[in-house]
């Protein structure tokens, strides 16, 4: 990421952001509430929150469907969802961005509609150790389905993805790369513009999972060089339930539906259906209407903040979190990649990771134990389970401070 040097970035009023979120004002078991499971999902703005409670009070219909004032009103909310993501994340055309659900749904769309139909015996595709589920199941019930199979680059003790590894493991049956941006474990940013590189000089056509990229820094998919990426809107200050895949032209255009329904089409006979052109052919039914209403909203917020100050922001908070929770006694802290986002796994020698995570909530922390929808990780550091504290710009060191505390009580209890 190319960021100002954080002296040349004006500070956030750190206040005044939290003003901007309700739920961060409200206690949890007496407590005031430390919220660190921005990786989970993030808080709302009042910005998005009344976006989405004005389409309900205002605009309330179909989208799509009718030629009536508020199914205009609808489908124009709708719309500029997708117009906010293409200008968001850099899309050469809006016609290539596709709204779903998430990044689950979006990686599922490229799993059944571009790889399913290509993939034989034989064939590949490669992901790594460090993706979330969403990034590797999928691959594994269209390989299952075709005779294909599915390979994992590994990554190194740091928890960085080893590159040579992975551009030695492009070969000729790899019909699909696929990586996570930023690992929602470790934090670790991975180099997708390098791998993209690498894989447009052998042919293969490669899939980014953004999640835990797009929350934190700014993301040019035309510079990027990769063919398909997906995002999710909760995780980016948006509400559940929304998210985008962008693909580029060429891939869209060959590509069958993979829902069908109404909205797709443009005329269905019993002799055969004629489809929509991308992106309506791959968004049948009604979507998330409130929900993309409250996306240009999000948006908007984290631009008005602006990418450098939210990285500062963000990059001291996490430094500062790394320091203190080093002087814990028994503490491990699971990745130490160069180039990271705010998120950190640990544990604390002789405390379960969900046995630590109930009693910090009874302190009013909200951290996420478990593990975190990346089975084969924790099977490489040889953990059944880590805590996470996944930090966001709208938090403090007073809040690092406090969890601290919190850890040191609850240590106390279990070791």
């Amino acid at each position: 990421m190319n960021a100002k040097p954080a002296s040349a970035v004006s500070p956030l009023d750190i206040e005044r952001v939290r003003a901007d979120f309700p739920l961060l004002s409200r206690t949890v078991h007496g407590k005031p509430l430390i919220y660190f499971d921005n990786a989970n999902t993030a808080q709302k703005p009042v910005s998005v929150i009344e976006a989405v409670d004005r389409h309900y009070r205002e605009h309330n219909a179909n989208v799509a469907r009718a030629v009536h004032q508020l199914g205009e009103e609808a489908t124009s909310a709708y719309e500029s969802a997708r117009d906010a993501i293409a200008r968001f994340i850099h899309a050469p055309s809006r016609d290539e961005v596709i709204l779903t659900s998430g990044t689950t749904q979006s990686i599922n769309l490229v799993a059944y509609s571009y790889a399913l139909p290509k993939l034989k015996a034989g064939d590949a595709i490669l992901t790594t150790v460090m993706e979330h589920h969403a990034n590797i199941v999928p691959w594994q019930l269209v390989a299952e389905r075709t005779g294909a199979t599915v390979k994992a680059a590994p990554i190194d003790a740091n928890g960085e993805l080893i590159l040579e590894k992975y551009v030695e493991m492009l070969t000729p049956e790899v019909k699909l790369a696929c990586v996570t941006h930023v690992s929602n474990v470790l934090g670790t940013v991975n180099p997708v513009r390098e791998i993209a590189r690498e894989c447009r000089r052998r042919g293969i056509p490669l899939l980014v999972d953004g999640s835990q990229a797009v929350p934190h820094r700014p993301v040019d998919v035309q510079a990027l060089g990769c063919d398909f990426y997906a995002i999710t809107g909760h995780k980016m200050l948006g509400p559940t339930g929304t998210g985008a895949l962008w693909a580029k032209r060429e891939h869209l255009m060959a590509m069958p539906p993979f829902f069908g329904g109404g909205e797709m089409i443009r005329e269905v006979r019993f002799e055969g259906t004629v489809f929509a052109d991308p992106p309506h052919r791959f968004e049948a039914g009604t979507p998330n209407i409130a929900g993309f209403a409250g996306i240009p909203a999000a948006i908007g917020y984290l631009e008005g903040i602006g990418f450098d100050r939210l990285h500062a922001t963000e990059q001291d908070l996490l430094a500062y979190a790394l320091d203190a929770l080093e002087t814990v006694p028994g503490m491990r802290i699971f990745g130490r990649a160069k180039e990271r986002e705010p998120v950190i796994s640990f544990l604390i020698e002789g405390a379960h990771a969900n046995d630590m995570a109930t009693l910090l909530d009874l302190q009013g922390v909200a951290v996420r134990s478990g593990h975190h929808c990346a089975h084969p990780l924790m099977h490489f550091f040889g953990v059944p389970a880590t805590l996470r504290a996944s930090l966001a710009f709208y938090n403090t060191k007073a809040e690092v401070d406090g969890f601290i505390e919190a850890i040191a009580k609850v240590r106390k209890l279990l070791v």
